[in-house]
Order: structure tokens, then C-alpha cells, then sequence
């Protein structure tokens, strides 16, 4: 059978996250709809990574196998026809090996946290920034976040209800610059725990804010406790940007 790769862009906000859900909107679920709306066919798609609820994404991959050969450019043409009005959109579609695997075959994941840094709350962006109003210090914040580059146990920074079997990942990038107002935050790995990157961010806001010094950002990853991790960043400021292959 043959299969196809696709680049989806979408707007977190109205779902429930990337998986399938029995009674709430997914991403998954709409693209599907979308793919049996074309195509006639059932499809399971599946992604390189299963955004949380109210995470967005530029650059989320996705697979898929159909019963006979479509040009790919009428594949991108046909879903975003059948995927309106959600926000939601195909950026590429091409065919693939079957060997191909949106997941497995991901060799690094690059997302970006913003944070919307002034007084005056959130309007335009009122769904795709974390608002604080406190000020925060950059430098301070990147200094804390180079600290923790490399291997290491991240049981501080997962999810309580984390599948993952071992705690152990690797970070390769993880920057923070201010632009203007905005905060952002880069984060590059080839796999990230459950809500690692929102904790990671949770915690770089008590030293953007001063209540922690970097090697005390450092002392809570070695302290391997969850208990030791700042609030959850909210979802809305998370972006998947790119997938590499």
C-alpha cells in the first residue's frame, strides 16, 4: 500500500490534543475525517508526536497508507479542502517508503515556548502565549537552561502519568531569548518526556522572576523528584516546530 508523509500546521486551541478521543475533537480525528473525505478509506494516521491539549504545531509530521497511488500535490490540495473550517492545514504531502515511520523514524523534535512578557494582558494572542505580567530576566533564565544540556534523568520535568520506561533523555538544545515583549524558548531533543517541556519552562520562570538562581534549576533535575519541579507551564504557549528525519 502506499504511503504518505504530510506537514500539519494547526491551532491547538478547539482540541483535545493530537490522539483520537472517544467524545472531545483531535487533530487525529479531524484529519482522518478529512483523508476518508477524499479518499473513501479509513485510514489510522499516526504522528511524530501526540500533542497535549491546546498545543499547537507548524511543523507536526503525520503518516498515512491509501489502497492506490495519488499525486501528492492533490493529496495537500484535497485534504485542505475537506479539513476547513478547522484550523488546520497540510503544509506538504509526499510519498513515502513504507519503511517510513512519522515517529520512530524521527531523529529530533524542536519545539518553541512563547511567553507573552508585559503588563497589558494577552489579546491577540490570547490562546498562544503563557502571559506574565511580572518582569523576567532573560540572561539568567539561558544561563539556568545550559546547565541541563546533555544526558540526564528528567524524572523531575515528566508527567506523573508518563508511559515512558525510562526517564532518561537527552537535550541537546534549549535557549531562551527575549524579542521585544516575548520570551521564547527553544527546546531540541530526539524524544521529550510527557510534559517535559511545559515543567522545564514552569521551573525557568522562577528564575526569570528571581525566586531561583540557576544552579538551583540545575539542583532540582539532579534531585530526580518531581516534588522539586516548579507550576506546569500552561499548554497554549507550546509550539511543535520541526520534526527531523
Amino acid at each position: 500500500m502506499p504511503r504518505y508523509r504530510v506537514t500539519v500546521e494547526y491551532d491547538g486551541t478547539p482540541f483535545n490534543g493530537w490522539q483520537r478521543q472517544p467524545h472531545s475533537p483531535s487533530v487525529q480525528a479531524t484529519l482522518e475525517a478529512a483523508i476518508l473525505g477524499f479518499s473513501g478509506e479509513t485510514v489510522t494516521t499516526q504522528a511524530a508526536g501526540r500533542t497535549d491539549t491546546g498545543v499547537h504545531a507548524l511543523g507536526q509530521v503525520a503518516h498515512f497508507d491509501l489502497s492506490r497511488e495519488w499525486d501528492p500535490f492533490r493529496i495537500r490540495e484535497a485534504l485542505n479542502f475537506h479539513l476547513r473550517p478547522n484550523p488546520v492545514a497540510i503544509i506538504e504531502a509526499e510519498a513515502v517508503p513504507d519503511t517510513f515511520e512519522a515517529r520512530f523514524s524521527a531523529k529530533a523534535r524542536h519545539y518553541e515556548y512563547r511567553i507573552l512578557n508585559r503588563r497589558a494582558p494577552a489579546v491577540i494572542e490570547a490562546n498562544h502565549v503563557w502571559h506574565l505580567p511580572m518582569d523576567l530576566d532573560a540572561e539568567p533564565m539561558h544561563a539556568a537552561a545550559q546547565l541541563i544540556l546533555g544526558t540526564h534523568d528528567f524524572t523531575t520535568f515528566r508527567a506523573a502519568e508518563c508511559q515512558a520506561k525510562s526517564p532518561i533523555r537527552t537535550l541537546d538544545r534549549f535557549d531562551v531569548r527575549r524579542e521585544l515583549d516575548h520570551m521564547v524558548i527553544t527546546a531540541s531533543a530526539r524524544s521529550f518526556l510527557h510534559h517535559q517541556v511545559r515543567s522545564l519552562v514552569g521551573s525557568l520562570k522562577m528564575v526569570g522572576e528571581g525566586k531561583w538562581r540557576p544552579a538551583d534549576f540545575r539542583a532540582a533535575l539532579d534531585a530526580k523528584d518531581r516534588r522539586r519541579c516548579g507550576a506546569l507551564a500552561p499548554s497554549r504557549g507550546l509550539y511543535l516546530m520541526k520534526v527531523d528525519y
